[in-house]
């Protein structure tokens, strides 16, 4: 990672929320790589007891559910005394759902905005007291999708824009405590969310190759955990992944405009309903780890 030094995080601690694989596991290597020490929270005990083992004693780990707020208040309060800080907290975990809306069972619906947006509301407010010593920053993992939707993704979607939303309500409510809340938007990363729904529903991954930059595109994990150690460093309000998504912030007016009903109406005439009968003939609405990870 060119632009940081080897120990620019040297002294810090880093609190992440779905820790035990992808976004969350690579920002924890590359956190700890860089000097720091880390926090790691998820559902996966033998996935995240493996991650901390790797890391040593720059790591420790505690399992929680951020859909529960006892569990998410009881970790977070552990972590810090155990490592006596938090500067750093990255509101990473997350999961999606198959299905359309009027396919989609109300519990696997209802799942996706407990853990994507209520989840982030749990740690932020747990966390914040933990930040006020520190001067700390907190970055929401949010998404792609809080700019451009696509149809069959719709709880992320809302989840992901309730994200955006939070995000930035929370930052003007914390600045006056010197903390600072910033943004993430990774497009599709090389992680379980993105090969599982491509595996599982090929119209997924049709829809995809039809979809402007960086839409179409996949970015590997480790790209996209050195963009948010920057992000970490420079207090930043938002982190693009790729930057190209800065794009889709600037543009989502027109790309959600009447202008282009007529290509959207032609692109889904056929995929929704393919969609719908590959999620039918698949007979969940979630990946198959979700159940027992609900994280990323």
């Amino acid at each position: 990672m060119s632009s940081l030094k080897p120990q620019h995080f040297a002294g810090k601690v880093a609190l992440i929320t779905g820790a035990a694989r992808g976004i969350g596991a690579a920002v924890a290597r590359a956190y700890v790589a860089h000097g720091g020490r880390v926090a790691l929270v998820g559902l996966e005990p033998d996935l995240l007891a493996s991650l901390s083992d790797e890391l040593g004693e720059s790591a420790a780990w505690w399992e929680a559910d951020v859909r529960n707020s006892e569990d998410v208040r009881d970790a977070i309060d552990a972590a810090a005394a155990y490592f006596g800080r938090l500067d750093h907290v990255v509101a990473n975990a997350g999961i999606a759902s198959y299905g359309t809306v009027r396919q989609i069972e109300d519990q696997a619906f209802e799942r996706v905005i407990d853990v994507n947006l209520n989840g982030v509301f749990r740690t932020a407010k747990y966390a914040i007291p933990h930040l006020e010593r520190t001067k700390g920053y907190l970055l929401v993992v949010s998404s792609l999708a809080a700019f451009s939707n696509i149809a069959g993704l719709s709880a992320y979607a809302a989840s992901k824009a309730g994200n955006e939303a939070l995000g930035i309500a929370l930052r003007q409510e914390v600045a006056h405590l010197g903390i600072k809340v910033g943004l993430c938007h990774p497009s599709w990363i090389d992680t379980d969310i993105v090969r599982n729904a491509e595996a599982d529903l090929p119209s997924f991954k049709a829809i995809r190759t039809k979809l402007p930059y960086p839409a179409n595109t996949t970015t590997d994990v480790e790209t996209c955990a050195e963009k948010i150690l920057i992000g970490l460093a420079k207090r930043k309000s938002r982190v693009y992944v790729p930057k190209a998504v800065l794009l889709a912030n600037w543009t989502k007016a027109f790309v959600n405009s009447p202008a282009t009903t007529p290509y959207v109406r032609l692109l889904t005439r056929k995929t929704v309903p393919a969609m719908e009968a590959e999620v039918e003939a698949l007979g969940r609405f979630h990946h198959a780890h979700t159940p027992v990870t609900d994280q990323k």
